[in-house]
């Protein structure tokens, strides 16, 4: 299961967040996503667990918990959608 996790402080890298989330199971990957011009964290991340199970009781006990000094927001992810222009019909 994909796992959105956001309102991270800047601290936090991936190998922080995989340790949170390793004590509800198995991790398979954690990122911190990062801006590519700055090297710094945007403030949100993803975390995939293998077990739905184990995932869910990790977005139930750790959204609103503090980490880093902030209370992280954890659920699940959406599924990535194709990126493009909008429909945008406004005239100049």
């Amino acid at each position: 299961m994909n796992i959105y996790v956001g309102n991270l402080g800047f601290k936090v890298d991936d190998e922080g967040l995989k340790t949170v989330f390793s004590e509800y199971g198995e991790v398979t990957s954690a990122r911190v996503m990062v801006d590519k011009y700055t090297g710094r964290s945007k403030g949100f991340g993803f975390v995939e667990m293998t077990n739905e199970s184990e995932a869910k009781k990790a977005i139930d006990e750790l959204n609103g918990k503090n980490l880093d000094g902030r209370p992280i927001i954890v659920n699940p992810a959406r599924p990535k959608t194709e990126t493009g222009r909008r429909n945008n019909t406004r005239r100049y």
